[in-house]
Formats: structure tokens, C-alpha cells, sequence
């Protein structure tokens, strides 16, 4: 996390806004080395990769792995275009990328089902129940998908799927607050975690809970051209990536201290990473109910898949709504894992 967050949303926009990176394409030699791009600022979605690399699981596989820096060029992008070998992504903006034509393929789930929600104030006693948001103002960020989302939810519950929006981007928090706006959506295991730490009271209502397939929110993906072209190295990434993230499933209160120690300015909250990491392990996102870490439910990308085709989010290079389902089945791999 189906979701979209405001961190999906964002990225959704900023992916749909990006051209294709014209002579920036890397040759595929036979390398050790693996660069890979962050889908937002540094938090506990990333933590396996930091493990990974401060523990020494990359080195121990062979490898040197370079974690960039967030830039506004969305990870599914750089990784299209051969500028990164892997990225962090979305499956919502995976699978719009891909129909439009993308290189991409998804190989981990970093998360095991949908991390976002919607939010709203505690003390709008009147919201009993999503049809309650007919006719309420949505704080959002630009993308069909929020649309589909929201109007499902309502529907599922009895309402007209109705809403008034004011695209906020990063900005909707502040406007919730302030009552600018009736509500948003958030990263249960983050931006929820912050606001239940402020002291800030919420309610909110789950995706799946109210019509919308569950999904992997948040998970890895490399381009078919870089897979192809260095299957081993791919498949010792991935294998190491997965000893990082297990090990934050089986250490995390020194997976927390790392994360922070390799991004001091980046994280200034360490209260707020370790009480993540703990909403991440409590509600069976980094390692499923079935004990999956990394592995992509096939079902799940199915449904999500067919659920965005439903709503003609998915659209070909040229911009035209598909007129058949593709196979979903190719947008992913769990090949890697071993």
C-alpha cells in the first residue's frame, strides 16, 4: 500500500509526468556492483537494504550495492530507463508504468499487504461509516487512482461514491488538521505512527475492509533488459536483500539503530523509526501471517491488477484506456528469491 498513499499518489503523478530518459542507458556487462533507487525520503519500508549493506550480507554474496538518494525522478522510472538496476516502487505505479509501456518487473514484496489507510479526524463523530463521506472534501494528490479508490470504499458501503477534492499533495496532513479538508490518506506505519506519537487522534477505515483488493503497498523491481542480462547477480541481491529484511523481523530494535545511524539527517526521530519497525512486525506487513518475507502473492497481483483494468486506470503508451486485461503474470517474479 489496493492503496495509494500520499506517497504512492505523489510518485503516481511524478512517473505520469517524467519522459523517457533519452542516452542514459548503462551496458549490461557482467558487474558486481548494484544500484538501486529509493521510492521516497529513507524510512522502515528500507530498512532490509540497510541491513543488508551495514551487516555485510552484500559483501558476503559478492556484491556492492549503492542505495541513491531520493530525487524527484520517480524509482520506476530510473529503472525503465537503466539508470538504477533496482528501485523501490508501488504495485499501483508498477503495473500503470508497465502498461504504458515501461521496462519493469516486480521480484520482492517488501511488504506483505496494503500499509495505507483512510483518515480522517476522531472527532468528526458524524463519519460512522464510509457512505458518511458523501459530499466530504478529499485532501489528495492528483492521480485516477485515489478516485477509484475513494468511490469504491463509499460505494461498498451503501453511498453515491460523491467527494469534493482539492489536490494538496504533501500539504493534506496540515489541512486535516486544520479542517481545510475532511480527509486523506496515509501510511498506517508511518505517517499514522507519527501522528498517533504527536498525540494527534484519527480514525480510519481499511481498503480491503470496504471493497478495495488487498495488495504488496511497497515492493522491488528491476527491468527485464537488467534481469536478463545478469540473472545470478540479480537472484544474490535479491537472497541478500531478504537476510536483511529477516533480519529486522528478528532484531528490530538493532535493524531501527542501524537504519538511524546510516541516515542521521535523514531520521531525527528514532522514537518514531523503532515505533514504525514495530507497526511493520505487529501487523504482519515485513513477514506475512504465512511467514512470507519478500515473496509476491500471485493472487493478490491478480486482483489488483484486474481491479485497476475494472476502473480503466491502466492505459497503453499512448494514453488510451486498454481494451483487454493484460497477463499480470508477467508484470512479476519470484524467481530470485531461491
Amino acid at each position: 500500500m489496493i492503496d495509494l498513499t500520499r506517497r504512492q499518489a505523489l510518485l503516481l503523478t511524478l512517473a505520469g509526468s517524467v519522459p523517457l530518459i533519452t542516452g542514459s542507458s548503462r551496458s549490461f556487462a557482467a558487474t558486481r556492483t548494484v544500484t538501486v533507487a529509493l521510492d521516497w525520503t529513507v524510512n522502515t519500508n528500507h530498512i532490509g537494504l540497510f541491513v543488508a549493506r551495514d551487516k555485510g550480507f552484500y559483501r558476503e554474496a559478492g556484491i556492492e550495492v549503492d542505495i541513491l538518494p531520493y530525487s524527484d525522478t520517480g524509482a520506476g522510472t530510473l529503472v525503465a530507463n537503466h539508470v538504477a538496476d533496482f528501485g523501490i516502487n508501488g504495485t499501483i505505479s508498477l503495473f500503470t508504468q508497465k502498461t504504458a509501456g515501461a521496462d519493469l518487473k516486480g521480484v520482492y514484496a517488501v511488504v506483505q499487504s496494503e500499509t495505507g489507510r483512510l483518515v480522517f479526524n476522531a472527532a468528526r463523530s458524524e463519519i460512522k461509516s464510509p457512505k458518511d463521506l458523501d459530499g466530504l472534501t478529499y485532501g489528495g494528490f492528483g492521480s485516477a487512482w485515489e478516485t477509484a479508490l475513494i468511490s469504491t470504499i463509499i460505494r461498498h458501503d451503501g453511498g453515491k461514491g460523491d467527494f469534493e477534492t482539492v489536490t494538496l499533495g504533501t500539504s493534506a496532513y496540515e489541512a486535516l488538521a486544520n479542517g481545510s479538508v475532511d480527509f486523506t490518506l496515509e501510511v498506517s506505519t508511518w505517517e499514522g505512527v507519527e501522528a498517533e506519537l504527536r498525540g494527534v487522534k484519527q480514525r480510519s477505515f481499511v481498503y480491503a475492509d470496504h471493497g478495495v483488493p488487498d495488495e504488496h503497498t511497497t515492493l522491488i523491481s528491476s527491468s527485464e533488459a537488467y534481469l536478463q542480462a545478469n540473472p545470478e547477480l540479480s537472484s544474490s541481491f535479491i537472497q541478500a536483500t531478504r537476510r536483511g529484511y529477516q533480519f529486522a523481523v528478528d532484531h528490530p530494535g538493532e535493524a531501527a539503530t542501524l537504519l538511524i545511524a546510516a541516515n542521521k539527517d535523514a531520521l531525527t526521530n528514532p522514537a518514531l523509526v523503532h515505533a514504525s519497525l514495530k507497526a511493520l512486525l505487529e501487523g504482519n506487513y515485513l513477514r506475512g501471517q504465512n511467514g512470507a518475507i519478500g515473496t509476491l502473492d500471485p493472487a493478490k497481483m491478480e486482483a489488483i491488477g484486474n481491479y485497476l483494468f475494472a476502473a480503466g486506470i491502466l492505459r497503453d503508451a499512448d494514453g488510451k484506456v486498454l481494451p483487454q486485461s493484460p497477463d499480470f503474470a508477467r508484470y512479476f517474479s519470484n524467481a530470485f528469491l531461491g
